[in-house]
């Protein structure tokens, strides 16, 4: 059983399990499917819009598939829900990305 498969076998159990659906769109973007995991991740944003490294994952797909501003609109989005949640970390991994996109 492949790790996609694996995953698709929780996320039945826990279909809004945040970490699964993540987990999920990271396989899934790394077989060459970004914008199956753009939509996974934008479903995950919809229910649990503090899941701060989906925010950044977002981004960085819809950069890489060429929607710029999108991807600008969701770092600066995933900017602000990492500030509030103290996560000085990831804001600052966002904050170099959105830099680099100009």
């Amino acid at each position: 059983m492949s790790r996609r498969e694996k995953i698709e076998t929780q996320l039945q159990a826990s279909p809004q399990d945040s970490f699964l659906n993540y987990a999920w769109a990271l396989v899934v973007a790394g077989q060459g499917e970004p914008q199956l995991a753009i939509g996974r991740l934008q479903q995950l944003l919809e229910w649990d819009a503090q899941y701060v490294p989906a925010w950044f994952q977002l981004g960085q797909l819809q950069a890489q598939v060429g929607s710029t501003d999108d991807a600008r609109k969701t770092i600066v989005r995933g900017i602000e829900v990492a500030r509030r949640a103290g996560d000085s970390h990831a804001e600052g991994e966002m904050r170099g990305f959105l830099e680099s996109l100009g």
